[in-house]
């Protein structure tokens, strides 16, 4: 598991990441919501994550088992359609 890419703009950071169940995960500094893409092609935003949390993820060893544990369950979230 690991970030194959990743690409700021303005106050969004896009990672593309290798993962069994994670592609893709956006995440706005300033709103501090975070969109991540499954490989099942749904999407879901998480609101209230903190930065330094998105940071952890991101150098995670593991994003999916990070995410699993940290985020999924713990902040308010929502399907995009």
């Amino acid at each position: 598991m690991a970030i194959k890419g990743e690409q700021i703009i303005g106050t969004k950071i896009h990672n593309i990441i290798e993962s069994s169940n994670i592609s893709k995960a956006i995440y706005d500094t300033e709103t501090k919501k975070l969109l991540v893409e499954f490989k099942n092609g749904f999407n879901y935003e998480y609101e209230d994550v903190p930065h330094q949390l998105y940071t952890q993820f991101r150098m995670s060893p593991s994003q999916g088992k990070f995410f699993s544990e940290k985020i999924s369950k713990v902040f308010k979230y929502r399907r995009i359609i």
